[in-house]
């Protein structure tokens, strides 16, 4: 597992070069057919023993959200605006880093003494501060990262940043690691799917799959609402994805809906294997799978996530339990999964 050194890595949408990297490294033994596309994105091949005609494509996207700089002035304040979902009420406070030289800087806004609307946060209200006083701080279009550390909190939880989608990447390399398989493996790390799922567009155009499997992090929903009773606690611990409870089936999102075949298939592999599962329904939101399954004339396209609490923050939260649950399904499916599996008559 090389989450640790993913998670500490820094690739902003659109500079995923130094996660690249380390993913080529960690699989260039076990693949063939690398390439890097004109966009970016990774992909390689790892041929099927059994059905080597038969190509499903696994993505995970290389990319973090973060921040981009916009303007900086005399007093060498940048100005900036987010590169995917961020809410803004996280940031002042945050250290962060910033351009190729990874140049360290605080994300300031009024003191707290002062007053302010936390519900009225913008963006375009905060500077980062570097320390300088002029306008060497930053270029515009210089990459903005958080700056958090990869930190085991016990036995199974671990913390870190960039879990979306850097848990995905680690999972797909421990796959390209274990096969081969008897389907052909179509491996794809793919970019810039934080600001609109652009590589996987790219990637699912070129390597044709006939079945898909995209792997992420997903947002965990079970940290109780502090603003209720404790009498109501049971209720605000009853949310669509918990950790600890298993890989996530997704069943709907906001770009792609699951065939119905997926899921039976996936219920069917995890029980047979003893693996645990939950199922996530809340309809938000959107993973390479939006772009990937309307490829060819469409392609099968089953979505299996690692729940995350605190997810596009410094310091997300994962089980390593849930994760080992994603791989062992992963792997499954790649076992189980024939060209009949989801051919319709």
């Amino acid at each position: 597992m090389i989450l640790e050194e993913l998670s500490n890595a820094i690739g902003v949408s659109g500079e995923e070069d130094d996660v690249r990297a380390i993913i080529l490294a960690a699989i260039r033994e076990n693949v063939a057919d690398i390439t890097v596309d004109a966009l970016g994105n990774l992909t390689a091949t790892q041929m099927g023993t059994v059905y080597p005609d038969y190509r499903v494509m696994i993505a995970a996207h290389m990319d973090e959200i973060g921040m981009m700089a916009t303007a900086v002035d005399a007093n060498g304040l940048i100005q900036f605006t987010n590169v995917g979902g961020i809410d803004a009420r996280i940031l002042p406070g945050l250290r962060v880093k910033i351009g190729a030289k990874r140049r360290p800087g605080v994300v300031l806004w009024k003191p707290i003494h002062l007053g302010r609307d936390m519900n009225a946060m913008a963006i375009d209200s905060l500077r980062i501060d570097t320390g300088a006083n002029d306008k060497s701080a930053a270029e515009p279009g210089d990459r903005i990262a958080f700056d958090g550390r990869y930190q085991r909190l016990s036995d199974t939880v671990v913390r870190g940043k960039a879990f979306d989608d850097r848990v995905g990447c680690s999972i797909l390399v421990d796959i390209l690691r274990g096969g081969p398989y008897p389907v052909t493996v179509c491996a794809a790390f793919t970019v810039q799917e934080e600001i609109g799922l652009r590589g996987a567009q790219v990637a699912a155009q070129r390597l044709q799959p006939d079945a898909a499997i995209v792997l992420e992090g997903t947002p965990a929903y079970d940290v109780p609402n502090p603003q209720l009773e404790p009498e109501a606690g049971d209720l605000a611990r009853n949310p669509a994805t918990r950790l600890g409870a298993g890989v996530v089936l997704t069943l709907v999102d906001g770009r792609m809906i699951s065939d119905p075949r997926v899921i039976a298939f996936l219920r069917e592999t995890a029980a047979a294997n003893g693996i645990r599962y939950q199922v996530k329904t809340a309809g938000g939101g959107g993973t390479d799978g939006g772009a990937i399954h309307t490829a060819r004339t469409g392609v099968p396209t089953m979505t299996l996530s690692v729940p995350c609490r605190y997810i596009h923050s410094p310091t997300a939260l994962l089980n390593l339990d849930d994760y080992e649950a994603s791989r062992a399904l992963s792997q499954a499916v790649l076992t189980r999964i024939t060209p009949e599996t989801f051919q319709r008559e």
